[in-house]
């Protein structure tokens, strides 16, 4: 067997842009007709400059080559250009095409990829959803559920009924490319209130995911979080920037709640070193960035051996979430998966099959290779036509 041809997608995510401005697919064939599709969440360069990072990649590495082949197509992308250290974009690329990869081969098998990597674990998988604005409602970023703490209470209340069990919101403020910085007083007084409207409207129902974008210092965040340990959230994301996760650490030394981080980690170099140092208790790798598959595994492997669970990210695809799911799946140490909302919209007008979502747990598939086929229709009919980064940061200091 042996991999011919590379298919790429830039599509267009519709208002209210729930994952992203746009989704970045591919799709590798096999010489005997097989198909795999993969996701790249690469946000540091625009679209049509990842798919050409894509095309390059495969033509030096992938075309031609035995799609089992994983380890060997891993370290060859992985050291290129004399590299071999994380690279951050490089591996976006890299992860998205061996994401096809394990599709090829869970098809030629007629297995799941969960059942290629050790086997089923979790029949259920628990999920959380972001507090979005309510169904109709335009996603801006002034709308009431990201300032308002009634309004976040009143749609957090309304996902726990819907069948949630945690829900996630990030009341801290803009976040910038001069960060980290000391919280201001009024953020901490909004995400103290927001923390506790939270938990007023929804009791011992849900746990409270309290979200920052590495905002702060270790100091500001130690002064967050001891505004919402009494709220007891299950966990304090990203408090400090991801590049020196000893500063990470300061802040779990100081605080009961549990640090998450990951999403801007690609690796099982950078993770080791995030648990090494004690900066997380919960990692949030995201698939379509950290290296693919096995390379999640692999962490996933380190994080067992150290007690550490995983709450895989997902802003991005649905072919991203469908590699979460597999990963979820076979995982012990697997504590929540992130789902975008449950899993409608244009996230299940994209898959011919939409992901199974019942009562807040993701229903891992059965069917082989990542379990979801791409609408390649719906996928072209949706091109994105914009000129802006999937994610933007603010590009000057706040003024606090």
């Amino acid at each position: 067997m042996r991999i011919v041809d590379l298919k790429t997608f830039i599509v267009g995510n519709p208002p209210p842009h729930r994952g992203g401005r746009y989704f970045i697919f591919l799709k590798l064939t096999t010489d005997d007709g097989i198909e795999g599709v993969g996701e790249a969440y690469v946000a540091t360069f625009g679209p049509k400059t990842v798919v050409a990072m894509i095309e390059d990649v495969f033509q030096r590495y992938v075309e031609g080559s035995d799609p089992h082949r994983i380890e060997r197509l891993w370290h060859r992308v992985y050291g290129s250009g004399y590299a071999l250290r994380p690279d951050i974009s490089l591996l976006g690329v890299l992860s998205a095409l061996e994401m096809a990869c394990w599709d090829i081969l869970g098809k030629a098998a007629g297995k799941p990829v969960y059942e290629l990597l050790g086997g089923q674990v979790h029949e259920g998988l628990r999920s959380y959803t972001y507090l979005y604005p309510p169904e109709g409602s335009a996603n801006a970023t002034d709308a009431p559920v990201y300032s308002d703490p009634d309004a976040a209470a009143e749609v957090a209340a309304a996902e726990v009924a819907r069948g949630f069990t945690a829900v996630k919101f990030d009341p801290a403020g803009p976040y910038t490319v001069y960060d980290g910085r000391m919280p201001d007083l009024p953020t901490l007084s909004r995400s103290a209130a927001f923390c506790s409207r939270i938990r007023e409207a929804v009791g011992d129902k849900a746990d409270l995911l309290f979200g920052t974008h590495g905002q702060f210092t270790a100091a500001g965040a130690i002064r967050l979080a001891r505004r919402l340990e009494p709220l007891d959230p299950l966990w304090f994301e990203e408090p400090t920037p991801p590049g020196m996760p000893e500063e990470m650490a300061k802040v779990a030394r100081a605080t009961s709640i549990p640090i998450a981080t990951g999403e801007r980690l690609t690796g099982k170099i950078e993770f080791a070193q995030v648990i090494e140092s004690g900066a997380a208790a919960i990692l949030q790798m995201n698939l379509g960035r950290v290296g693919g598959i096995l390379e999640a595994k692999k962490i996933a492997a380190i994080a067992e051996a150290h007690y550490v669970q995983l709450a895989p990210h997902l802003y991005c695809g649905p072919i991203v979430g469908a590699a979460n799911i597999q990963l979820a799946a076979c995982s012990p140490n697997f504590l929540i998966l992130e789902s975008i909302g449950d899993w409608g919209g244009f996230h299940a007008k994209l898959l011919k099959t939409p992901i199974r979502w019942e009562e807040g747990y993701v229903i891992p598939p059965g069917a082989p290779g990542l379990g979801v086929e791409l609408d390649e229709e719906v996928a072209l009919a949706h091109p994105y036509e914009g000129e802006r980064l999937h994610l933007e940061m603010m590009q000057d200091p706040l003024r606090v």
